[in-house]
């Protein structure tokens, strides 16, 4: 029996990651998991219990004691539950984020949702999407992207996002948020955002979500040849 199919997709906000990796996975008739979600279930609780992100300990403590469930969906998606509960826009906010992005250097925080992550992988495969996919989740699988665009590209998505989805913020406060969450991605010791020669890199700047689909479909079916 064949191992199931992974792909896995890491690169900063912005870069069309998301939206791509659940079109691609339907187009390859596999789950889609945004492992986004799950680190930001755990800052939304930290955000919630008041807890210091900076503190690791303290942090760790609310990561262990929070259930984080993935539930799989009708249609190839994968709900991420946090005690029970599916979490939707709440986990978006930008204040959220910033959270998210502290703890998420925390080695404990890590652990516990990478494990979930490789076992989605070994069990159902799938289209896995975040930062440290394809360096530390699933570095054996040959189907590895790294997904990039210029920085204001990236802020206007992400400024276009947010007040689409009702959030009031400003194009400045965007830009700012995700500079220094890149700077903190980067520079973390635990399973920075990176990538190297066993990743095929898209600028995704100036190309439709079919042009890049388009070019990461020929590149996995020149693997799997």
């Amino acid at each position: 029996m064949s191992a199931p199919l992974v792909v896995a997709i890491d690169g900063p906000a912005g870069t069309g990651k998301s939206t791509i990796a659940r079109r691609l996975a339907g187009t390859l008739g596999i789950p889609y998991l945004d492992t986004g979600a799950m680190y930001r279930a755990l800052g939304l609780r930290v955000l919630e219990s008041g807890v210091d992100p900076a503190d690791a300990t303290a942090v760790a403590e609310v990561a262990e004691a929070a259930e984080v469930r993935l539930r799989p969906e009708a249609g190839g998606g994968i709900a991420v539950l946090l005690d029970g509960e599916p979490l939707g826009e709440r986990i978006r906010r930008p204040a959220v984020g910033e959270v998210t992005s502290q703890i998420a250097r925390i080695p404990a925080v890590r652990a516990k949702l990478v494990a979930l992550q490789r076992e989605l992988a070994r069990q159902h495969g799938g289209v896995i999407e975040g930062r440290d996919i394809g360096t530390k989740v699933v570095p054996e699988t040959p189907h590895k992207f790294f997904l990039d665009a210029r920085p204001e590209v990236r802020f206007a998505r992400r400024f276009a996002e947010l007040r689409e989805g009702g959030q009031t913020v400003t194009l400045g406060d965007v830009a700012r948020e995700m500079s220094e969450r890149d700077r903190r991605d980067a520079g973390r010791a635990d399973s920075p955002l990176s990538c190297d020669a066993s990743y095929t890199v898209v600028d995704t700047s100036d190309l439709s979500v079919e042009q890049v689909i388009e070019r990461m479909m020929a590149a996995i079916r020149s693997k799997a040849s």
